[in-house]
């Protein structure tokens, strides 16, 4: 059993005053991040590669995906992910799910529903935003009216 004084170090910094457990804790704690989670140089890479086993799945609205998005991406808004909507998606793919970016969550709302659904999902951290910083290309559509609409809704 974890006890409050096993975890918590009065130390004089932030950084050490939550230690982890065991370094069996902390392979557990990374695994388990890499297994949920990806980053856009991966999807990448294997998109690259014709690495073909994942789906792209952009849980924005859609008046943001039409603005701009990943190239071959699917967009499924979060809000509207069902049976019905989803039905097409194939269930031994792996679903990549993004967003935004760090200030967004449709990404990770998309990825809860999906699971729920019963589809292998991760999400892939930074989103479009990290996509652009890497450098890799987006597909762009006409500007929106509204430039400052929540791509999240």
């Amino acid at each position: 059993m974890t006890t409050l004084t096993s975890t918590y170090f009065n130390t004089r910094g932030r950084i050490t005053q939550y230690l982890p457990q065991s370094s069996e804790s902390m392979v557990a704690y990374f695994m388990h991040k890499l297994c949920h989670e990806t980053e856009p140089s991966d999807v990448y890479a294997d998109m690259e590669n014709g690495i073909d086993n994942f789906v792209v799945i952009d849980a924005r609205s859609h008046e943001s995906f039409t603005r701009e998005h990943i190239p071959g991406a699917i967009n499924i808004p979060h809000k509207h992910m069902n049976l019905e909507t989803t039905a097409f998606l194939p269930k031994e793919k792996m679903m990549v799910v993004y967003c935004d970016g760090i200030g967004c969550n449709a990404s990770t709302k998309g990825s809860l529903k999906l699971a729920s659904l019963g589809f292998l999902v991760k999400e892939m951290i930074g989103g479009l935003e990290w996509w652009k910083y890497d450098g890799y290309t987006t597909e762009k559509g006409p500007l929106s009216s509204n430039p400052l609409v929540c791509g999240c809704e």
